[in-house]
C-alpha cells in the first residue's frame, strides 16, 4: 500500500523518494516523482518548483553532487560533499584583486571647459542678485 503524501511537504517527500530508490537523482525526475505524489496540477508544480528547489538547497538532509544531481547527505562519503572553503576565499580574494575599475575620463572635456563653466555660473548668479 503506498503512503498518502497529501498532508507531506515537497522536501519531506523529496527524502522518502531519494531514500526509496537509494540513488542520486536529477532535480527534474526528482521534482516530476514529487508532483506525482503530491498529486500537483502542471499550474501548482510550476508555482512551487523555485520554492521547493531553495528548500531542497537549505534542507541539511540533502546534498547537490553538482549537474543538478541529489542525494540524500547519509547516502554520501565527507570527502565527496565536502567543499573547501579555503578554495572558495582564494577564488574570491583572486576575483577581487582582479577587478581594479580606474575611473577614466572623456576625452572632450578638459579642465579648460570645467572652468569656463564655473564663470558662467557665478556670472549668472551675480545678475539674479542684481
Amino acid at each position: 500500500m503506498e503512503k498518502n503524501y497529501k498532508n507531506e511537504s515537497m522536501v519531506d517527500v523529496a527524502f522518502d523518494i531519494l531514500n526509496e530508490n537509494q540513488r542520486t537523482m536529477n532535480f527534474q525526475e526528482l521534482y516530476h516523482e514529487i508532483t506525482k505524489k503530491l498529486e500537483l496540477t502542471d499550474e501548482e508544480s510550476l508555482a512551487k518548483i523555485a520554492q521547493f528547489y531553495t528548500n531542497l538547497s537549505l534542507d541539511g538532509r540533502f546534498v547537490t553532487l553538482g549537474n543538478n544531481e541529489w542525494d540524500l547527505r547519509k547516502n554520501q562519503t565527507y570527502d565527496k560533499v565536502h567543499i573547501d572553503m579555503n578554495d572558495v576565499y582564494s577564488d574570491i580574494e583572486e576575483e577581487t584583486a582582479a577587478n581594479r575599475d580606474v575611473e577614466e575620463l572623456d576625452e572632450d572635456v578638459s579642465d579648460e571647459d570645467s572652468d569656463d563653466k564655473d564663470e558662467y555660473d557665478s556670472e549668472n548668479k551675480n545678475e539674479d542678485i542684481l
